[in-house]
């Protein structure tokens, strides 16, 4: 470890180590990140890199010392897919942060790794512009990570995920050389698109230094938003079905099932809940829909009787502050959850078709197990969000029988382990069950291309 250190410092000329630090609180925290999985043993070296060349330079050296690199952000994930593990250097893009160019004109900006989603959007609003991807993160997630896990967020329904997003990417690859993928342009089929492989690829193929990301324009007006009550889960899926395939795209479809209800009742209030939304049965369940842009007041308006005929007792915010108390529910459930214990946050999509049917297995699942799993979904896209609440610091057997059931259960429904979180460490041993082995196989090959000695990102992912 000591050579790890000593080399790169030397490297990034670092005598006084402030870029490279290998102090233990440094390196614990790396150890860990939102999914509340922590890394056995302890990371060699933590790089704080402030620039290309300080990524280049660790590149390098740990690629001739055969050193893992483990490529970090702000360390929201909730895969585990960039916890410092035994040995490895960390190398932070954290610091890297600023925007470097936003143009009005092509609509896009240039920004380096560490800057937050939210900051980007905040930087851009002044133009009427926004970055269309909406990780319920977004206030503390990073660009950089972003990409990397191919993120989404409540927006998806209508804006895509962050890989719709990415012109182009600055990447630093395993031996040290810098490439940029991709172009400026709106239109670009030069070569293969790399561009694309680049975003979810974990910090696998290389690290990410820079990305041109594509803006859009704010929508006109204030969104119209629909909070809607079901006798049961199976009818609010279907209902943001119906609505997702009406005239207008919904901008968000947000579903909370009851035992997520339940939650934040206990969290907010049961009063809250009845003063927003009305009474709601027992087992009943939550859909929020919104409409954003020119025509999104008409448009709620015409998905109300298609949300009553499906079963739900509906109500439309008349005024910011009735927005406000919907869009409140939803985003409580992960403070609900959090406030009742440790929580294994899990990711897995369906075709919206089948959304319905994800739902019935859960709760099959819940009762085989024993296990409460609360569960909310981006309804629009058909990605789950099933939590489990759990005591002490270690992830309980029976949770990660349930977990396994659930993985199994949405391959089994056409759909796949995870929409938006990534594989990480969590979900490495079902990618297999998803991918085939010859699948697998390919991916492997394409990963030894990129970083032949394979130190980045080692036993993550594949």
């Amino acid at each position: 470890m000591d050579t790890v250190v000593s080399r790169l410092r030397s490297a990034l000329d670092d005598p006084d180590g402030l870029i490279v630090r290998d102090d233990a609180d440094a390196l614990d925290a790396t150890r860990t990140d939102k999914s509340g999985w922590v890394a056995t043993g302890r990371p060699a070296a933590l790089v704080e890199a402030r620039t290309v060349a300080h990524v280049q330079a660790t590149l390098r050296t740990c690629n001739e010392l055969g050193v893992g690199v483990v490529p970090r952000g702000a360390g929201t994930g909730l895969a585990g897919g960039a916890n410092g593990t035994d040995g490895s250097v960390v190398l932070s893009t954290a610091l890297m942060d600023r925007i470097v160019e936003v143009s009005a004109d092509d609509e896009l900006a240039v920004v380096e790794p560490g800057v937050l989603n939210g900051a980007l959007n905040a930087a851009v609003l002044p133009l009427g512009l926004r970055f269309a991807p909406d990780p319920a993160s977004a206030a503390i997630s990073s660009i950089g990570g972003n990409i990397a896990t191919n993120a989404g967020g409540l927006r998806c329904v209508k804006y895509g995920v962050t890989r719709e997003a990415v012109l182009g990417l600055d990447v630093v690859l395993a031996d040290g050389r810098l490439v940029s993928t991709g172009h400026r342009t709106v239109k670009g089929v030069t070569g293969l698109d790399l561009t694309a492989l680049m975003v979810g690829s974990e910090g696998t193929l290389g690290v990410i230094v820079g990305a041109t990301v594509g803006l859009v324009p704010v929508p006109s007006g204030e969104p119209a938003t629909l909070g809607a009550v079901f006798p049961d889960v199976r009818a609010a899926a279907a209902a943001a079905a119906d609505v997702v395939h009406g005239p207008e795209r919904p901008s968000t479809v947000e579903l909370l099932d009851a035992a997520a209800l339940a939650g934040i009742a206990a969290y907010l209030g049961p009063d809250v809940i009845a003063e927003s939304v009305g009474a709601v049965p027992a087992g009943g369940a939550f859909l929020l829909v919104e409409f954003d842009g020119v025509g999104g007041a008409e448009a709620a308006r015409g998905a109300e009787p298609v949300l009553q005929a499906a079963g739900g007792t509906v109500r439309r915010a008349v005024d910011g502050d009735e927005r406000e108390r919907l869009l409140t529910i939803r985003r409580s459930f992960h403070p609900a959850m959090e406030a009742r214990g440790q929580v294994l946050i899990e990711d897995v999509a369906v075709p919206r078709s089948r959304l319905a049917d994800m739902f019935d297995r859960v709760a099959a699942i819940g009762h085989e197990h024993g296990v409460a799993i609360p569960t909310v979904a981006h309804a629009g896209d058909g990605n789950l969000h099933p939590n489990f609440v759990f005591d002490g610091d270690e992830v309980p057997q029976h949770v990660w029988d349930a977990a396994d059931a659930l993985f199994r259960a949405a391959i089994e429904l056409d759909g796949t382990l995870t929409g938006e979180h990534g594989v990480g460490v969590l979900k490495r041993r079902w990618i297999g069950d998803e991918l085939g082995d010859d699948l697998v196989a390919l991916q492997r090959g394409i990963r030894r291309v990129f970083d032949p000695n394979g130190i980045l990102n080692p036993g993550k992912v594949l």
